[in-house]
């Protein structure tokens, strides 16, 4: 209908600011539009880096976001009992009392009774510093339940990763593999890079048991049995080999498929690189270069030489006898003979995955026909790591890009793995037209920084919390091999836990496993409902007692959030946030930036408008925090607060390293040095200047081969992302997981208990397999007598189907579902199932039915949907709500008839013969292993009697 009195031309506002997003994890630019010192409107700037004026609905709907009537507005103490939701307000004066009271006595005591665990605020560089600070080893953030495995899978094999650290040659790729990638992480860019693919006819495949979002503009939907993605993977690998479409070229010059390997069952070097007396690691040649320099032929005789010597033929195939006698073999025969085993042939593994020999077959040839028929050639010279000229770049147009789907499974690790091994025998990582690093990555793989130990005489950590263990030397275990983090990351347990396993922290406070802590502080992390497994039992445990003492398990909790979301009522404290419009953040180099492949950037956020509640940044709020029990490096030396302005004082002044700082651009006295400088008391205003975002150009010979580019190497240790310029090798064979397996198998100083022996050789292969999820068939002693890469076996279950969650567009985590206008969207969530599965199991369109696992059942309506894959149900996120939260109505939909898979996914493996239980995760690193719920329809007598409920079964109590 027409709108007479529509005023086209009125301003927005009076006033325009810019500033980061915070609806995701995009991190866009945006411009905030004030009239009367309200927020009016919302838009992408258009000079932005990440976005370029793109906004989505998240992003616009930030105005309900800061707006929204959930906002906390003062200091709660609570005065009832936990869960109860009924508390006091306090100031704040009296609440960084308490608070400090309780941090100071247990650091004068013992520091690691302080469990520090914060969501996903991207501000790791800030609060895992603050944790060193305090002396905690008990520190993890919102990775180790989100995609932990896929990030350590690639910085253990090429010193980068999916999403954050690289992402498709949006500008030149002709074949895009998308492997379970949702549509609510790094959004725009994605939508933008899509947009290109489809505006010039590229070719985007999507691998997913689920057809929505990205998937539903692909030109081709493979519908995958969830978890089956690494055995997809492998049947791809095993016809590329089969074919002989391998880029060795690639192989020999960037990876370490040519060193050999040692042969030598039993003995403490079995499966390790090959070394000469330097170090260096080994390969068998044809050629060498003599002294001259110049490359000869050895007379068809076949020599061992440094596997990184220039003018040299490595061999990626024989066996071999090394200088002692012993025989070594290069690391692609021992890939080669993996994955050309009949076990990994399209056949073999059909029908795990769900896909059809055809398909999997047709799929593998167009990899090869685009990466090698289609290759792209650059006109561009560069310079090799080893000092070789190049007058053009080749590349291989096939890029891959992968998220939750692969790595919420006890499997994704190794997945992620296969997916990075595929890549490199295409010779698809950081060449034209396929993955690409984004600074400051690539690293050394892995990284040198090593997780924290030992505690100095002021308390200090020896090393941040986080970092990559190197071999078993690096785990924090006992004498006795016992965990020594509360959450038993970097333990025998899950020892590559880069992130720390956030998710396993309540239920071992509470069990008092490995002991006991006094206070719990947590920041945006919703643990109280949707960021726990198994969350009726999760919650029970937040307010359980101790029956000799009458006093909470958990004696403190602390807990920071903006809004009244479910975990605010068990909390002793609470700390309001402010919103993201209201604050200084800092989107830093030394945490999570906003690089793209051709381009360093990091942002900050500052502050448009002041709080217009009794609120504080949590950022401020920890800063004084520390100041006030007097951490190391927040007090200056007369014992006066160091940064007494807060966080923002702190992102300009303090320094990592002489000269290295939270933010990168206009460094300096003057603001003329980037990368490396003094603080610049101006340097906040200068971003404020450009946007709240700072650039610098990858030089055009830097841009491709960043991992062995002379010119990015340099480039790269000119702005302090590197400390060489050695090239980095990429690890087809991970000889750091061969260390672990060799521990298991009785060698090194620091081995495994008995208890974890057989499961430390199990997972811990250097070359990349796949088995069963943990939680359903693919236990261990059902795995007994198999081979290297099984495929399980297809006994009928008790649950057979298969349940995950989908993240959406316009929701992120789980703060999105309470904002006004994105509810409007979607304010309840349905199962989803094929027809065929509905059929199957006896359930019409809209029925209610019940799901059931080992820990119970909930009541939910069922939807059929033709794009998902047979056998597998699935659900929007994060939509259910918790009455009483959020400061929604009572009988708002997301209260009555939203539900959470949650409540049926148990955080505990079943028990092992001794009767101990692992984390529900990924073996290697800990990740939570949220998409291996098993689970079974059960039918309602009353289907078209509308209501959500929940029933748990005796054994989801806690044990």
């Amino acid at each position: 209908m027409p709108h007479a009195s529509l005023e086209l031309n009125r301003p927005t506002g009076d006033e325009v600011k810019t500033t980061t997003c915070y609806m995701c994890a995009c991190r866009c630019g945006i411009r905030v539009h004030l009239k009367d010192g309200r927020v009016r409107y919302i838009d992408g700037n258009p000079k932005h880096p990440v976005n370029r004026g793109v906004i989505c609905a998240k992003g616009s709907a930030g105005i309900k976001q800061h707006y929204s009537p959930a906002r906390l507005s003062k200091p709660l103490l609570r005065v009832g009992e936990r869960g109860k939701g009924e508390f006091r307000e306090i100031e704040w004066d009296e609440a960084l009392e308490l608070a400090a009271k309780w941090l100071g006595d247990i650091r004068k005591r013992n520091p690691d009774e302080l469990a520090f665990f914060t969501g996903r605020d991207q501000s790791q560089a800030l609060t895992g510093w603050w944790a060193q600070q305090f002396g905690t080893i008990n520190y993890a953030a919102h990775g180790g339940f989100c995609s932990v495995n896929m990030a350590a899978a690639g910085m253990y094999t090429f010193g980068g990763s999916f999403w954050e650290f690289g992402e498709p040659d949006w500008d030149l790729t002709r074949y895009l593999m998308l492997w379970g990638v949702a549509e609510d992480h790094d959004s725009n860019p994605i939508k933008l890079g899509l947009g290109k693919l489809k505006a010039r006819g590229a070719r985007i495949v999507a691998i997913n048991p689920v057809r929505t979002g990205y998937g539903a503009i692909a030109d081709e939907w493979v519908p995958i049995n969830p978890g089956t993605d690494g055995l997809l993977a492998g049947a791809l690998i095993h016809e590329l080999l089969r074919l002989d479409r391998i880029d060795f070229d690639y192989l020999v010059r960037y990876t370490n498929a040519h060193h050999l390997v040692i042969r030598d069952p039993g003995a403490a070097d079995d499966g390790l690189i090959a070394r000469d007396a330097d170090g260096h690691a080994l390969c068998a040649a044809r050629r060498v270069v003599d002294h001259s320099g110049e490359s000869r032929d050895v007379g068809g005789r076949v020599v061992l030489v440094r596997a990184d010597a220039t003018g040299i033929s490595p061999l990626v195939v024989g066996e071999f006898t090394l200088d002692d006698g012993r025989t070594a073999i290069p690391s692609f025969q021992l890939l080669a003979e993996r994955y050309l085993a009949e076990e990994c042939s399209p056949e073999a593994v059909s029908e795990r995955c769900g896909v059809s020999v055809e398909t999997i077959r047709r799929l593998a040839r167009e990899l090869a026909e685009t990466a090698f028929d289609q290759s792209i050639t650059l006109d561009q010279a560069w310079t090799d790591a080893h000092g070789r000229h190049h007058e053009k770049m080749i590349g291989r147009p096939v890029a891959m890009h992968a998220m939750r789907g692969i790595s919420a499974h006890s499997n994704g690790f190794h997945t992620c793995r296969t997916l990075h091994v595929l890549q490199m025998l295409l010779g698809a990582i950081d060449t034209p037209g396929s993955f690409r690093y984004q600074p400051p990555y690539p690293k050394p793989a892995p990284p040198p920084n090593r997780p924290g130990k030992a505690r100095k005489d002021n308390g200090l950590l020896d090393g941040g919390p986080l970092g990559y263990v190197q071999c078993p030397d690096d785990l924090l275990v006992d004498a006795e091999g016992r965990p020594r983090r509360l959450d038993k990351a970097y333990s025998w347990e899950h020892p590559l836990a880069a992130h720390g396993l956030m998710h396993s922290v309540i239920r071992n406070a509470w069990a008092g496993d490995p002991y006991r802590i006094d206070t719990l502080l947590m920041f945006m992390a919703n643990m109280g409902w949707n960021s726990s497994m198994n969350t009726s039992e999760t919650r029970r445990m937040l307010c359980d007692r101790d029956e000799a003492t009458g006093e909470y398990r958990i004696p403190h909790i602390i807990y920071s959030d903006a809004y009244l979301s479910e975990t605010v009522a068990f909390a002793d404290l609470v700390l309001p946030d402010t919103t993201y419009l209201e604050r200084h953040d800092c989107i830093s180099m030394l945490d999570r930036p906003i690089s793209d492949a051709d381009c360093a950037a990091d942002a900050i956020r500052q502050p448009v408008m002041p709080p217009d509640r009794d609120v504080r940044p949590f950022q401020d709020v920890l800063i004084d925090l520390g100041t006030r029990i007097g951490l190391p490096g927040l007090l200056k030396e007369d014992g006066s607060p160091k940064y007494p302005e807060g966080f923002a004082q702190y992102m300009v002044e303090h320094e990592r390293a002489p000269g290295v700082g939270m933010l990168a651009g206009w460094r300096g006295t003057d603001g003329s040095k980037a990368g490396f400088g003094e603080p610049n008391p101006d340097q906040i205003k200068r971003y404020v200047e450009h946007g709240c975002v700072w650039e610098a150009r990858v030089p055009d010979a830097a841009r491709y081969y960043k991992m062995a580019n002379q010119d990015y190497l340099n480039w790269a240790r000119s702005l302090g992302f590197l400390g060489s310029t050695d090239p980095i090798v990429l690890q087809l064979y991970c000889e750091t997981l061969q260390r672990f397996r060799l521990a298991a198998q009785g060698h090194g100083a620091q081995q495994p208990p008995e208890r974890e022996r057989e499961r430390v050789e199990r997972y811990f292969d250097p070359l990349p397999f796949w088995y069963e999820d943990l939680a359903s068939r693919g236990s261990l002693r059902q795995e007994q007598g198999r081979s290297a890469y099984p495929c399980a076996d297809s006994s009928e279950s008790d649950f057979p189907l298969s349940a995950i969650t989908q993240r959406p567009m316009f929701m992120y985590h789980s703060w999105g579902s309470q904002n006004a206008w994105l509810r409007q969207i979607t304010t309840r969530n349905y199962l989803y199932l094929n027809p065929r599965t509905a059929s199957e199991n006896n359930v019409a369109d809209g029925d209610w039915i019940w799901l059931a696992s080992p820990l119970g059942r909930i009541r939910v309506q069922a939807k059929l949907h033709v794009a998902t894959a047979p056998g597998t149900l699935w659900t929007w996120n994060a939509i259910g709500k918790r009455k009483g939260a959020w400061r929604l109505s009572d009988d708002a939909p997301e209260n009555r008839d939203g539900f959470l898979l949650n409540h049926l996914i148990d955080e505990l493996l079943p028990a092992k013969s001794d009767g101990h239980r692992h984390a529900n995760a990924d073996p290697v690193t800990g990740q939570a292993a949220w998409f291996d719920l098993r689970v079974r329809i059960e039918c309602d007598p009353e289907p078209q009697r509308e209501g959500h409920r929940v029933e748990l079964n005796p054994t989801g109590k806690a044990a």
